[in-house]
């Protein structure tokens, strides 16, 4: 390579995004992975059972997992589900027979294990789960009871406890029909438990109206518990997750999360920041400020207005509740271990011995360090702030990726045919979820276009990523690239838009057509294979990133194995090369740009840390990529 060629690789652009030192997430996981280290035993002596709570810490682990790419959050997830779920996908000490829904809960962090790993052990499990909720009894109008033992009633604490993971595996097995009935369980909550006066809703509804604590007119409980209050919350904004666009109970959902939030800030505490363990008694004698509730309202909060479900006013409320918590509730023990104060320890209503519901039995139950409700909590909530504190300089772009030109499918272990390599939502090595949250941390819109590209389509698009095109050893009817869709993309770049062209090793990528389409930017992807890698020598597949790069200014140490090397032509430069080889193109075209790689080396077999040695930064390099193509980074270039 020439001197020339190796300055234009290595031209600097220095700029700050994010810190890389440990968070209040960060710190509560490490506490949860040292007192719970083998299993999250709360009563030494006795057996540990499956339990709603560390479902609510797992998910905790997994948004840090998400915002980090760090493996050992995922293997915590995997360690503390495999303790229960056995080869067969029974699960040690569940019984659906019970029908208790707070054991549906951890269902979903079997969903994600099935979805990465693709393990039929963590299927069949899922299945189990899902076949409690088709014959769990249910009230006249169609709500799930909160257990068997507890009849006709429903409670706030179950939509969170069934509805999250109903509707993720209605999203993944294409049970379309099971919206209807998702949105059913919350409308049917509010319209039984809502409170007109005050906007908040009664923890507990029993339809019988034969329970001491209901009464006898509506069949409500006596008070507003505020973990109760927030269960339902977070089960709204986790729902949506999952919930159709074009649902028509959709709008209804964001409707009532609305009412939600504007009682929850009408009873913030002004002072603190936080909320009583009772709502709406702040003076009331014995009445506390309560860690659960404050930091799943936060959660809920923030996550609405990532969402845009909430106007960004809410904001305010979120980092004053957020405040508080920190001020009030986190502390740091001798050992060094940060810990959550002030979470109680359980509110029921019925029973033996019986809970009444009175204030004065709210007010009784234990107050305790290290609940793991209260941790998991303070774990999404503590997610969500951080999120929210990354820049968000991708805000209103669009970002798409091609469907067309890569149009895999495979018969997956679900029964469905389903595309799949390289697409957002695949959660397996396979996929660019991780690349798809990193570029949604920066406030990006995801899309994918699984149509031939046009000039009506690309121009929603601020960003269009074209990944290893299909050959006939991939798919026996490829879309190749050809004429039409060369001037379309090539007449969207020059109006602005910025093209992503990730390339393939000889043998595994369509070359003619790809390069007809690299060729009109001056970039051509060589039909060879550098960085050939053996087993695990993954050293092998290592390319150092210069001292102040232009792209890579956290990430300096790359995994990239297998790659096509890139020859270049005017406009075309070299952004990154290694062992005399050109690995990374840019090209000026217009008002717009080309970046070229020849790998999909982002996927995520190479970003979630569960399989790469800890010294390659590709999580890194994928948050510094991202953030460079969002402004179109060609300053100095």
């Amino acid at each position: 390579m020439t001197p020339l060629r190796l300055l234009l690789c290595f031209t600097a652009c220095i700029c700050t995004f994010r810190i890389y030192s440990q968070s209040w997430s960060q710190k509560m996981a490490n506490t949860v992975m040292t007192i719970w280290k083998d299993s999250m035993q709360m009563s030494p002596g006795k057996p540990v059972k499956w339990a709603y709570d560390q479902g609510v810490v797992l998910e905790g682990i997994e948004g840090l997992w998400n915002s980090t790419g760090d493996g050992k959050y995922f293997n915590y997830i995997q360690k503390s589900m495999d303790l229960f779920v056995r080869e067969d996908g029974s699960i040690r000490s569940y019984r659906s027979d019970e029908y208790n829904i707070d054991h549906v809960k951890n269902g979903r962090s079997l969903l994600l294990l099935y979805k990465v790993t693709g393990s039929t052990k963590y299927l069949k499990a899922v299945q189990r789960l899902r076949d409690q909720l088709r014959t769990h009894p249910r009230t006249s109008e169609g709500g799930f009871w909160h257990k068997n033992i507890y009849p006709h009633q429903m409670w706030l604490d179950g939509l969170y406890m069934g509805e999250p993971f109903y509707a993720e595996y209605a999203n993944l097995f294409h049970e379309d029909t099971a919206y209807n009935d998702i949105a059913r369980q919350f409308i049917l909550m509010e319209r039984h438990a809502g409170d007109d006066k005050t906007g908040l809703l009664y923890h507990g509804w029993d339809e019988s109206r034969q329970q001491k604590w209901a009464n006898k007119t509506t069949g409500l409980s006596p008070h507003f518990w505020g973990r109760a209050m927030g269960w339902y919350g977070m089960a709204l904004v986790d729902v949506l997750d999952y919930f159709p666009n074009n649902h028509p109970k959709r709008d209804s959902l964001i409707t009532i999360l609305g009412r939600f939030a504007a009682a929850v800030q009408k009873f913030q505490d002004a002072k603190s920041g936080l909320w009583y363990q009772i709502l709406d008694k702040a003076t009331a004698k014995g009445n506390y400020l309560e860690a659960s509730a404050s930091s799943m309202f936060v959660y809920a909060l923030a996550k609405a207005v990532r969402h845009d479900y909430l106007p960004a006013s809410y904001a305010s409320v979120v980092h004053k509740g957020y405040d508080g918590i920190i001020k009030a509730f986190m502390e740091t023990d001798t050992q060094g271990l940060t810990n959550l104060k002030g979470t109680v320890s359980v509110a029921g209503l019925g029973g033996n011995p019986y809970r009444d519901g009175s204030y004065e039995y709210y007010l009784s139950e234990k107050v305790i360090t290290n609940d793991p409700k209260g941790v998991g909590a303070f774990l999404l909530a503590s997610n969500e702030m951080e999120l929210s504190a990354i820049p968000k300089t991708a805000k209103g772009k669009t970002v798409t990726l091609d469907n067309f030109f890569n149009n895999e499918t495979i018969k997956a272990a679900t029964g469905f045919t389903e595309p799949f390599h390289y697409l957002w939502e695949e959660r397996d090595n396979n996929g660019f979820f991780v690349l798809g949250q990193v570029f949604q941390h920066a406030g990006a819109r995801l899309n994918q276009l699984s149509s031939a590209p046009g000039p009506d389509n690309l121009k929603q698009s601020d960003i269009y990523i074209i990944v290893d095109p299909d050959s006939k050893k991939e798919n026996s009817k490829p879309n190749y690239i050809d004429p039409d869709h060369i001037k379309s993309i090539t007449d969207w770049v020059n109006a602005g838009g910025t093209l992503v062209l990730m390339g393939n090793d000889s043998g595994n990528m369509e070359f003619e057509h790809v390069n007809r389409l690299a060729e009109a930017f001056g970039i051509r992807f060589n039909e060879d294979s550098k960085n050939r890698v053996l087993g695990s020598q993954y050293e092998m597949g290592k390319i150092t990133v210069p001292p102040q790069h232009a792209v890579f200014h956290s990430a300096r140490q790359l995994y990239m194995k297998e790659f096509s090397s890139l020859a270049l032509k005017p406009p075309a430069k070299c952004l990154l090369g290694d062992k005399g080889s050109i690995v990374m193109a840019v090209s000026k075209s217009g008002k717009g740009m080309v970046f070229a790689v020849g790998d999909p080396w982002l996927y995520n077999e190479y970003t979630d840390g569960r399989k790469l040695p800890a010294e390659y930064e590709n999580y890194k390099a994928a948050e510094d990529l991202v953030r460079w193509l969002v402004s179109q980074g060609l300053s100095g270039l």
